[in-house]
Order: C-alpha cells, then structure tokens, then sequence
C-alpha cells in the first residue's frame, strides 16, 4: 500500500528509511519543503539546523563540534510530507538562545551552538531522565508560589528525648511500600519517564467510602517516602528512602496524601532520619500544601504541626535512628494534600523559568542560556551567562551555583532571587551588568533532585566532596565547573565564588569561607569582610557571628576549598537554615520571599565590596579585628594564632559518606538509554579512582598551615593590604580542553575585530564617589541599609547615559591620595574600570 500523499508513479519507501526520517524531522534536522507539489529534504547544513534543538538523547559535544544523527536521505526513499498520516507532527522550532547583545537569526559563523535540549519559549519541556529502576506517575506536580501575610512563628520546641505514646511499627498495617533498590547496586542506565511498563500498586485500596485510610504517593519528580504503616485510626509510622544507590543520607521527605478527614488530629512519625541534631528541635515545623485552597484561595505552602518532636530511636541499633514526630490537622475533606520538609524546587521548576527567560526577548539580550554538560542520567546542567550587552571583554567575572546537594532546596530559591534581581532593570543591576560577567550554574545536581536525594547524586557520593578528584565520568557536572572556572582564571579575574546551600542545624544566614592561617593580621581578614557586609545589608538573616573560616581536612574537596586553592581569594559556601531567623526581634521561618531577598543582598553587597571608595572595606576590615580580638580576650601578634582559635566552633555542614563505589564491580563503563530506546556507554570512574590519597602526616602546626596558602599577599608600599579582586592569580594551568577538544565548556567569545573599545567609566558611577561621602557609607554600615537607595539610582543613571553618549570621564588609578592603598582605585587619574588590573 502507498503511502497517503505521495504520486502513485513512486515506490514506496523503506520501513527503516520512513522510520529514520520521521524521527530525525521530529527532531529538527531537516524539514520538508513543497516544490510543485513534490517534497524536497533541507539538508541539515542549511537555514533551520540554527533553529534546531538537539534530541534528549544526544551525548555532550565540545563547542566546535557537529554531530549528525543517521545518514543523508536516500535517494530512493522520498521524503515523508510534513504533517499528513503516518508521521508524527513536528513540534515548533525552538529559538536559539542568544549571547548577550546579539540579535535573532542563524548568529555568526563559527559560533557555538547548543547541542543539548535547551529550554524553549514554545512546546513541550523536556521530560527529566530518571534512572531505569524509577517508577514515574504521569501526573505533572506544580505549585503556587504564595507568601504568608503574617510571620509564621516556631513552635514550642519539646524535650529531645520525649518520644510520644502510640503503637509500633510492627503492630500496624502497610498501607505505602516502595520496592527499594537492592543494596550494593549502582547506577546502570536512564530514561525518560522512569522503568518501562504498567506502574505497580505500592499503596493499599480503599475498603470503602468510610475507610479512613490516608492514600500515599511519592513517586514523582523530587518526591521521596518509601514506607507508610497505620498504627492507630489516624496515626501512621513512616520511612523514608535513603539516597539511591546508598544506605544513608536520610533527610529530605515530599510526598502526596489523599482522602484526607478534616475533624480528625493525625500523628507522623518518620522513624530513619540520620542526624542526631535537626532545627526540627528548636520549634521548626514541616509545610503542608492543600490543592484545594490553591485552587480557591490561592493559598500555598504553609507550616503546619503542633507536639513537634526530635529524638533518638530506641533500642539501642547501630547506626542510631532518629525519629521526628507532629500532629496536625488537614483542612478539607477529601483534599489532596502535599507534605515537605522544605520548599520543593523541582528541575522542571528550573526549566520553566529558564524558558521564560528565553523568550523573554528584553533578558534574554544580556543572558545565554547554555549547556555545561550531561549528568549521568542524561538530564542538561544549564550554564548561564549574564553581562552587559557590551559583552565580557576585560569584565572580572562571579561565578554562582546551587543545588550540589538536591535536599537543600532552599538555595534554589536564593539563586531564583539573584536571577530576578540581576536580569531586571533596576539601576543597581545594571551597574552590576556593565561592571561583571556572571557565570551562573543554577542546579548543578539535576539527577540528584529528579529522585528526591538528600544529597548525593547518581554515583552514590556526595558531589561535594569530588571538586579534588577530576573525575569527569562519575561527577560530570563538577569536573566541567572546575574546568570552566580554571579556564576563567588564566583569562580573567574570578572575584568572588559562591555555592549555595540549606543548613538543618543552625538557624539564620551564614557563610562558610577560607582562612589559611597565612602571616599577618589584615590578610587573615580579608576572607571575613564580604560575609561582615553582608550581615549589615541583611541584618535581620544573615549571621555574621555563624560564619566559619577554618579549612577542616574533611572539608578540603568542597567547592569552595578547592575554588580557594586555586586562586578564588573570596570563595564561600552560603548556608541558608530550614528553618528560620532568630535576628532582629524575629523568632519565625523563613518565606519563600526571605529566600529569594537573599540573591538581592549577595548583589548588593557585591557592589558595596567592589566600591572605589575604600572607606567601607577598612571600616570593615578594622571591625573584624575588634570583634576578634574581642573574642580573643587578649592582644598580641596574630602571627602566632591559630585559625580555630578565632572561632567559636568549628563545626560546619554534615560530612558526607559515600556508599561504596559508583560504578559496578569490575566495569569503568556504565549503560544509558537513550529516548530513542539506543542504550549507549556511560563513562563512569574506576573505584579506586574515587579513594582519597593517604598523605603524610606533618608534624607542626606551622607545616600543616603553609598547605593553605595559595598565592603571596602583597601590600602596598604603605604597608596597607590590596584588595582581594586585585590579585591576579599567577601560574595557573591552563584548562586540558581546547577548542576543539569537546568538553562541552562553552565560554564567552572574545571581541570581534573592530570593537568599539571600552570606555573609562565615569567615577560617579562608583558607589563610594555618588555625591554622599564616606559619611553616607558610614552610615550604611553602621544600620541603615537603606542610606544608599537614590544616589545610587540617580549616580548609575548618570553612568548610563555617560556611557551611551560616549563621554570619557576619569577613573582614579591605583594607590592615589583616596587611602593610599595599593591596588585599589584613588580619586585622581583616568583609567578605565574593566580594565584595571595588575
């Protein structure tokens, strides 16, 4: 039989060849065109191969890479009409997201191109890849964003070791129960949608419409609960599934109920956390989310729970088990409810906004959306890049990241916030646009939080702990970080590094950072000074008095720690709590607001730390020292004191403990399924390749301290510390992956031939020179956070305009009269911003 929409004269096509071109048209390779009737094939070298969008199931290329899928038509199967029976429809071309101050069309020759699934304006988003053991329900889960209109307060917090009265797990009835994944198994392969075939009945049926029994259900995008037991009329015992490929890390909960009884007081229990210390014992209380006051009220996430209660598991088993335990009430009658225990950031969550953004067509001018790399499961770790539209020659550089850990969700939501803020028209993120390149990583764990870990990824580690390790095939998305930063290094100056994450035993805002113990008083602070200003532009959040600076050996595979090392003089981890702030008079939980306020204080603070005017910096940098030696008790010679003696507790986030090697016994190579049903190689590191290098252990203080000192501080002739973003880092390697190399990193291209150079930018745009003095920087610091408001906005409008009607104005030039610093920027002769560097 002929195939409808061709003349009768031709033969009909191959089986393979039909299937072939049906596939790579849906796809975008090439597409059907109608000249006289007949179907003629575009070949994929022309117009709409800078339109296409690559299949989920392409491997990572490099930049200058181009792969094909297939062969060219042959030239007995004639082309499949676009739209008519037997071939399915093609979905819209999705836009290309474009370099910062680019416009639409095919772009320049040579450049490179998106050879992932980026997110489009228009269509369907790409399904996540879920590992083969992974049952998927189809329903698609999304929530409202909903801010409370009052603080919601903590809760009473009851005795440690109290453990509530109520029946055992083994007298109860398993109404919920996931099959887990057998111990010692490891990653295979991936697709989308999860394991193929009819989806198993892990909870109970209804006896009737009277049963009250609780319906559970996690197996969707983030959700995690393994086991539910009813132990009592509307009590029930729950457990949670550790991280895949793991026996531990058991944290991070988000699951669905249903047929729920409004009059009736339900107990919890979840009876396998880990950590013997949780926020949970200090009054913080879960989130519930009712679907039905989303849809009438508008009403979303809220905290929930009266009794809350942390303590040890009786029984005496090793490893020991924690329990946390609430009562509470649902709200509606038959709702469908949702519990968590943070607010949930999904990858999907990810991808819409990042397709807003690219079809946005003012942010996308001075933002790129870009691939870093695959993950293990196949799913893109997005890589943005967001500067002026001038472009990034001669800009020093941020780089930013979140999601390491998928449990901590609360970082997504401070990225989201950096993202508003920075992307919007505000003067401010303007100034920050034209001054810096912005190197964006938002979830650099998507595996991790597609299957609801705590906090290691596919591989059965903890990602954080791998930055040392260079180990591209086990943590992919880490090792093209580091190469990218690398990279970043040997071009530019990276001024600051900042992964953030969630902390569950610690209230408020916090950061973690480097300190080496190196020679004198001033360079040991100057790590501490960012961490102090943003602590006075967040007052009621941030807690300066949290932050820690000790570099712990368990500690030295940690992003920031290796980004330090490698010349990142202020490279931080932020820790954002569960659960709330204890600051400013306010004893209540952190919004989803508070959340996202904190992108706006990390913008902020960055222009207050890169001011020209040095009189925030020494203010800063003379307080610290007084709160040191405060705490010291003592004066003296910094020389001689230690870096853990300058704090209080050293203790910082959970050390993470792998599983076991991530690859399977014997194999360096693991299988991925492709969504063309291909199973394909995964690379997946040797364990031996994983183990930490036993080192010799040094026998001083001294010896042990000289391992943390990356570069050489210098100083000016005055003897005054330079500041941190004026130290070019010197002898960095250059990243093993060329142009050509296909690592897949792909970077801000340099200025064409012919450039308009850049201009020296005028000193009042400079936030210590707008009109106001140090007086109004004093000020500031000393509490009023909002000093600074309009003669930012009106210095920033003058640079602006300044700068578009080309108009040179004068930029101080290091160690002029303004503090006599070397390295920093005085008031005297012209120089231009971007460019001045030593």
């Amino acid at each position: 039989m002929e195939p409808s929409g061709y003349p009768t004269a031709q033969v009909a096509p191959e089986p393979y060849d039909s299937f072939m071109r049906c596939h790579l048209r849906y796809y975008g390779y090439f597409r059907g065109q109608k000249t006289g009737g007949k179907q003629s094939p575009v070949s994929p070298r022309g117009h709409s191969e800078c339109h296409r969008a690559e299949a989920p199931g392409l491997g990572s290329a490099g930049p200058g890479c181009r792969q094909r899928l297939g062969k060219e038509p042959s030239p007995r199967a004639p082309p499949v009409p676009c739209g008519e029976a037997g071939s399915p429809p093609a979905p819209p071309a999705a836009p290309r997201a474009l370099l910062p101050g680019r416009s639409g069309g095919c772009g320049f020759p040579g450049e490179p191109r998106a050879l992932f699934a980026l997110p489009s304006a228009r269509g369907p988003l790409p399904a996540p890849r879920w590992p083969i053991e992974c049952e998927v329900i189809k329903e698609a889960i999304e929530h409202i964003e909903w801010v409370p209109p009052e603080p919601e307060p903590f809760c009473q917090p009851s005795s440690h070791e109290q453990a509530p009265a109520g029946s055992s797990e083994e007298q109860g009835t398993v109404v919920y129960h996931l099959s887990p994944v057998p111990p010692g198994s490891c990653f295979t392969r991936a697709r989308a949608r999860g394991a193929p075939g009819p989806l198993s009945s892990p909870a109970a049926a209804l006896e009737g419409p009277q049963d009250t029994t609780l319906l559970f259900e996690s197996r969707f995008e983030s959700g995690n609960l393994q086991k539910a037991v009813k132990v009592g009329p509307y009590e029930y015992v729950l457990t949670l599934r550790p991280d895949l490929y793991t026996a531990k890390h058991t944290q991070w909960f988000y699951f669905r109920v249903q047929n729920t009884r409004r009059d009736a007081a339900y107990r919890f229990t979840i009876a396998n956390l880990a950590k013997p210390k949780s926020l949970y014992g200090e009054g913080m209380r879960p989130l519930l989310y009712s679907q039905r006051d989303a849809h009438s009220r508008g009403v979303g996430w809220r905290r929930v729970g009266a009794e809350v209660r942390y303590y040890r598991r009786g029984g005496g088993e090793e490893p020991a088990a924690f329990c946390l335990s609430w009562s509470m009430r649902f709200p509606h009658d038959g709702d469908t409810c949702y519990l968590a225990h943070s607010y949930p950031y999904t990858y999907s969550d990810l991808q819409r906004y990042l397709r807003a953004l690219v079809g946005d067509p003012v942010r996308s001018r001075y933002c790129a959306v870009r691939a870093l790399c695959r993950s293990l499961a196949g799913n893109t770790v997005y890589l943005l890049t967001i500067t002026g539209p001038a472009g990034g020659a001669g800009k020093r550089v941020v780089v930013l990241s979140a999601r390491v850990h998928p449990g901590e969700t609360g970082g997504s939501w401070a990225m989201r916030g950096f993202l508003d803020f920075v992307l919007s028209a505000a003067p401010d993120a303007q100034l920050l646009r034209q001054l810096f390149v912005f190197k964006v990583v938002p979830m650099l764990n998507p595996d991790g939080v597609v299957v609801g870990n705590s906090r290691c990824s596919l591989a059965g580690r903890d990602p954080n702990r791998a930055y040392g390790m260079g180990c591209r095939g086990s943590f992919p998305a880490v090792w093209h970080l580091r190469a990218m930063v690398e990279r970043l290094l040997a071009e530019r100056e990276v001024v600051l590094y900042c992964d953030f994450h969630g902390h569950s035993r610690k209230n408020n805002v916090f950061m973690y950072g480097c300190d080496g113990g190196r020679a004198g008083a001033a360079p040991r602070f100057l790590e501490r000074v960012f961490p102090l200003m943003l602590s006075k532009n967040a007052p009621d959040k941030f807690s300066f008095p949290s932050c820690k600076f000790k570099v712990q050996k368990s500690k030295e595979g940690t992003g920031r720690v290796v980004m330090w090392r490698m010349g990142v003089t202020n490279s931080y981890t932020m820790e954002a709590a569960f659960g709330g702030s204890t600051l400013g008079g306010r004893n209540s939980h952190f919004t989803v607001e508070d959340l996202k306020s904190l992108g706006y204080h990390l913008c902020d603070t960055l222009l207050d730390f890169c001011d020209p005017d040095p009189a925030k910096f020494q203010q800063c940098l003379a307080e610290v020292d007084t709160l040191l030696r405060r705490r010291l008790g003592s004066g003296g010679s910094w020389n001689d004191v230690p870096t853990s003696d300058l704090e209080s507790s050293t203790s910082g986030s959970d050390s993470s403990v792998s599983e076991g090697p991530p690859a399977q016994p014997g194999s360096s190579r693991g299988r991925e399924e492709r969504g063309t049903g291909e199973e394909v190689l995964v690379p997946v590191c040797h364990p031996g390749w994983l183990e930490p290098r036993r080192r010799k252990r040094l026998r001083s203080r001294r010896a042990r301290n000289a391992l943390h000192r990356p570069n050489t501080v210098h100083q000016s002739p005055a003897g005054a510390p330079v500041p941190p973003w004026s130290l070019r880092p010197r002898g960095q390697p250059r990243v093993p992956n060329t142009r050509g190399g296909g690592r897949g990193v792909l970077e801000e291209p340099e200025q064409p031939r012919g450039a308009v150079p850049c201009r020296p930018i005028p000193v009042t745009a400079g936030r210590g020179s707008r009109g106001r003095g140090a007086a109004a920087g004093d000020a500031r610091l000393q509490g009023d956070t909002r000093a600074a408001g309009p003669a930012r906005a009106t210095a920033t409008a003058a640079a602006t305009a300044g700068s578009s009607r080309g108009t040179d104005v004068a930029l101080p030039t290091p160690g002029a009269a303004a503090g006599g610093r070397g390295g920093w920027p005085g008031p005297a002769s012209p120089r231009c911003y971007a460019c001045a560097r030593h």
